[in-house]
């Protein structure tokens, strides 16, 4: 594993407008709170950054398969998997909003914090340990997938009948 790199000087790179570098470095990625629940990559995550040079500006590709570690959104139990995120920003100074990228900052690329952010974009709408994966009972809690095939509890009677069953007949 390299040096990890959460801040590049683009500056460094000395490219001219036209000229580009394709980079590999591992960067930190912050924890994500979803759900209430904490996913993180295990340590730095390798990343391929390409850097182009344009005439007063940058353009940037970002690519990397993050391994995340968290719990499963159906059972609770750990859910492992890859993400896999490709993200691009250009950054022309002058030219609007829309060419602008909040991770430059001069000639400065905060690595770690578009990563994280591509990452967040990336993600399914659920993380769960395996498809199909069957949850919790509502009932009792039980993981479903470790139960037994029979599981089930008596359903509870419809309190719009409760008074009949006050009612004694005798």
């Amino acid at each position: 594993m390299a040096q990890v790199t959460d801040r590049l000087d683009l500056g460094r790179l000395a490219l001219t407008a036209g000229e580009g570098r394709r980079l590999d470095l591992d960067a930190r990625v912050d924890p994500l709170m979803l759900g209430g629940q904490r996913y993180a990559a295990a340590g730095a995550v390798e990343v391929r950054l390409d850097v182009s040079r344009t005439t007063s500006g940058y353009s940037l590709r970002l690519r990397a398969a993050i391994p995340l570690e968290g719990p499963c959104m159906r059972c609770l139990e750990h859910a492992g998997r890859e993400v896999a995120i490709d993200a691009g920003e250009v950054d022309q100074p002058g030219g609007g909003e829309d060419l602008s990228s909040p991770y430059v900052d001069g000639d400065e690329l905060d690595v770690s914090a578009w990563t994280r952010d591509a990452l967040a974009l990336a993600l399914p709408t659920q993380i769960v340990c395996r498809e199909g994966c069957l949850g919790l009972c509502p009932v009792c809690g039980e993981n479903l997938n470790l139960a037994a095939p029979g599981h089930a509890h008596e359903p509870a009677p419809d309190p719009r009948w409760a008074a009949l069953r006050e009612l004694r007949i005798e």
